[in-house]
C-alpha cells in the first residue's frame, strides 16, 4: 500500500513539474511577443511622424533665413628654400664654395681647439689628479668636474677671448675685415698665450722645429702655428703632471701611515684605502683644498 502512494506521488510530482515547464514557455512565449510588439510601435512613432512633418510645409510665422559661407583660412606662409647644384661660374665662386667648407670643418673641431688650445687641458687634468689622490671613485662625478674646468678656461682666458672679439669677430661682422684678416686677427692672441706658457721651457717648440727642419726662430713670428700647437699640447701635459705628482705625495704619506698601522694590528685583510680616505678628506678640508688648488691653478697661467 504504501509502494503504491510512494509511486502515485512521485507520480503527481512529475505532472506538476510539467506542468510548470510549459506555463514557464507560455510565459516566455508572450513576454518575447510583448517586447516585439513595443519595438514596432515605437519604430512607427518615428517614421510616420517624420514622414509627415516632411509632407507639410513651414508655419506661416516662419521667417527666411540667410546663409553666410565663411572664407576658408589662407594656408601658413613657408618660405621656399632651394638648394641647387651647378657649375661654378667664375674663380670667386669656387672661393667661397672652399671657404664655406673650411668653416664647416672649423664649426666641427671646435671643441678639439677649445680643450687642445686653451687651459682647459691642463685644469681638467689637474682635477682628474686631485680627484684619484683622495681615493674617490664617484664623488665628484667626472661631469662636474668638466664643468669646473669649463668655467675656470673661460675665467682664464677671458682677457684672450675679448680680445680676440674685439679685434675680429666684431670687425667682421660690421664688415670691416675680410675673413683672411678676421682669422688673422683671431690666431695672434692665442698664438702669443700659447707662447707665453712656454716662454721659459721652449724644449718642446726646439724639437717640433727640428723634427721639421727648420731653422731655428729668433721671434715668435718665426714659429709656424702648426709647430706652435702640438709643442703647447705638450707642454701642459708636462706641466698637468707635475702639479699631479706634487698632489700626490701628502696623500701617499697618509697611505703608508695607515697601511703600517693596519700591518702592526695585524689587520692584513682589512683594505687601507677604507680608512685612509677620511684621514684624506679631513686634510684636504681643514687647509681649504679647493680654494688653494684653484689659486695654484689660476697662478700657474700668469
Amino acid at each position: 500500500m504504501n509502494k503504491e502512494q510512494r509511486t502515485k506521488s512521485k507520480e503527481q510530482r512529475a505532472k506538476n513539474k510539467e506542468q510548470r515547464t510549459r506555463n514557464k514557455e507560455q510565459r516566455t512565449k508572450s513576454s518575447f511577443f510583448s517586447v516585439l510588439f513595443s519595438l514596432f510601435f515605437f519604430l512607427c512613432s518615428l517614421f510616420f511622424p517624420l514622414a509627415a512633418n516632411a509632407q507639410e510645409g513651414f508655419p506661416d510665422v516662419s521667417v527666411p533665413g540667410t546663409t553666410r559661407i565663411m572664407t576658408p583660412p589662407q594656408p601658413p606662409v613657408i618660405p621656399f628654400i632651394d638648394f641647387t647644384v651647378r657649375n661654378p661660374q667664375g674663380g670667386q665662386e669656387v672661393a667661397f664654395s672652399l671657404q664655406l667648407l673650411l668653416l664647416l670643418t672649423v664649426l666641427s673641431l671646435a671643441p678639439s681647439f677649445i680643450i687642445l688650445m686653451t687651459s682647459f687641458l691642463r685644469v681638467s687634468i689637474v682635477l682628474d689628479f686631485i680627484k684619484r689622490a683622495l681615493s674617490l671613485q664617484q664623488v665628484p662625478p667626472n661631469q662636474v668636474l668638466m664643468g669646473i674646468a669649463l668655467f675656470l678656461t673661460v675665467f682664464i682666458m677671458w682677457p684672450t677671448f675679448s680680445t680676440i672679439y674685439t679685434n675680429s669677430i666684431q670687425p667682421l661682422a660690421a664688415g670691416e675685415l675680410s675673413v683672411e684678416n678676421a682669422y688673422r686677427e683671431a690666431e695672434a692672441p692665442l698664438r702669443l698665450f700659447m707662447y707665453r706658457q712656454m716662454s721659459g721651457s721652449p724644449e718642446n717648440i726646439r724639437l717640433f722645429m727640428s723634427m721639421r727642419g727648420l731653422d731655428r726662430p729668433q721671434t715668435l713670428a718665426d714659429v709656424p702655428t702648426y709647430v706652435l700647437i702640438p709643442s703647447f699640447i705638450l707642454h701642459e701635459l708636462t706641466v698637468a703632471f707635475k702639479i699631479g705628482i706634487l698632489l700626490f705625495i701628502p696623500f701617499i704619506v697618509i697611505d703608508m701611515v695607515v697601511a703600517s698601522i693596519l700591518m702592526s694590528m695585524g689587520m692584513i685583510m682589512l683594505p687601507p684605502v677604507m680608512i685612509s680616505m677620511p684621514f684624506k678628506l679631513i686634510l684636504f678640508v681643514l687647509v681649504d683644498g679647493w680654494g688653494l688648488l684653484t689659486d695654484q691653478i689660476v697662478r700657474s697661467f700668469a
